[in-house]
């Protein structure tokens, strides 16, 4: 049987996807008494789909909101789904912000509260601080996804200008018991990461926020230093006595993916390598996953062809350029330019969320002819990288990965299938 290249990796996505959906995951880590009353709240790319697989489980009394990108919404019963923006938030996600706290805010020791999250939640449930405007915090998010920052140190800022993240939201249910079921999008799996930990404690500090803020040359408002310079800016910490009933169970994670499409690679007769979560600049990023395939094809080290390079997590890109394309695209067409048609080299890169970046694309592929395709059109992958326009480089190469919304999120997935010169 022919193998075809872009047909695996296609698969090896879905694989990656259908892992961490919340049809499949979340379910088995509910209690085993599911008859009582329970509040759901959630926030995040997936929120509607867990929203979904918890009504389909629960057989007590649930009632509830929860809020998800626009696209990413789901029919549920029960629970109200609100769609509001990512990656900069909106006054639809400030709106639902005050109502998730409003819904926790009269709470007794015997309520129990279901909060269901995913990447994405931290700019979708979005409630400023005390004197801080939803314009401010559109701002500075800007700033920060365009200044290279990783996701640790955008989430720091968030969580200091927020009402809600840094473990607040935890402090508003007080003293109801809340179970938080977590998606993981980030490297390490960080509780205080995903989505800037709303029901967690935060070991991070007003002061550290202003030095990224400092770092990144990002320019503040006064009100916003002033309030980062207050000490009511500082987020909930290990020994606040209201996270002693807040509980956190993650129910999905970026190496599961990354299992899955290896499992899915060894049925097809190839072997994989999983090099694990990565940060880093996109295209820096893939200037290493570049040298690994050279050393693949010209040496079978430090695996034999037929073989996939299987990575995740969440890369950056710092905007030079006014091009268009997300950190997946922007790592292809790095790797394009480094390989130029190295024989034998495919790959796919994209966002398990189906959405790279901003864009209306989950990634794109690249195959062994596209460099000299391009520039058959006259592209020229250093200068179109340069100008950070992933997008329109294999949109021009009818290479774009559309998949819409898959209502989950174990963010960045890359596969880099390498096969002998016989294949």
């Amino acid at each position: 049987m022919t193998l075809d290249p872009q047909a695996l990796l296609r698969e090896l996505f879905a694989a990656a996807i259908d892992a961490a959906h919340p049809r499949q995951v979340l379910a088995d880590h509910l209690p085993a008494d599911r008859t009582g009353r329970a509040i759901v709240i959630g926030a995040g790319k997936a929120a509607a789909a867990m929203a979904e697989a918890i009504e389909a489980a629960w057989e007590g009394e649930i009632s509830g909101l929860v809020v998800t990108r626009y696209g990413h919404g789901a029919d549920c019963r029960k629970i109200e789904v609100v769609e509001a923006a990512h990656p900069v938030p909106d006054d639809a996600g400030e709106r639902v912000a005050r109502r998730v706290l409003e819904m926790v805010g009269n709470l007794q020791e015997s309520d129990r509260v279901i909060f269901l999250l995913s990447g994405g939640g931290s700019s979708l449930l979005a409630l400023p601080a005390e004197g801080i405007s939803l314009a401010d915090k559109q701002a500075i998010n800007k700033a920060l996804l365009r200044s290279g920052a990783h996701i640790g140190e955008m989430n720091c800022v968030r969580k200091h200008l927020s009402a809600i993240k840094g473990g607040r939201l935890a402090k508003a249910c007080w003293p109801a018991s809340v179970y938080t079921y977590a998606i993981s999008d980030v490297p390490g799996d960080e509780a205080t990461v995903i989505a800037s930990g709303p029901t967690v404690a935060d070991p991070t500090t007003s002061a550290e926020a202003l030095e990224i803020l400092a770092r990144y040359n990002i320019e503040i408002p006064a009100n916003v230093r002033q309030w980062l310079e207050d000490p009511r800016s500082e987020t909930v910490k290990a020994d606040d006595p209201c996270l002693s009933r807040s509980h956190f169970q993650l129910i999905a994670r970026p190496q599961q993916s990354l299992e899955a499409a290896a499992e899915k690679a060894r049925a097809a007769g190839i072997a994989p390598l999983i090099l694990g979560d990565l940060e880093g600049e996109s295209r820096e990023v893939a200037k290493v996953h570049a040298g690994i395939a050279r050393q693949v094809v010209l040496h079978g080290q430090p695996i034999a062809a037929p073989c996939v390079i299987l990575s995740g997590g969440e890369t950056t890109v710092t905007v030079r350029g006014n091009g268009r394309g997300g950190r997946n695209a922007e790592f292809l067409l790095s790797l394009t330019e480094n390989l130029q048609g190295l024989p034998g080299v495919y790959a796919l890169a994209g966002d398990t969320d189906g959405i790279d970046g901003s864009e209306d694309n989950a990634g794109a592929l690249m195959t062994p002819d596209s460099y000299a395709r391009a520039e058959a059109l006259g592209l020229s992958a250093a200068d179109e990288l340069a100008n950070n326009n992933g997008y329109g480089y294999f949109q021009a190469l009818d290479a774009l990965l559309m998949t819409g919304p898959t209502r989950t999120n174990v963010n960045d997935f890359r596969a880099i299938l390498v096969l002998p010169p016989s294949a």
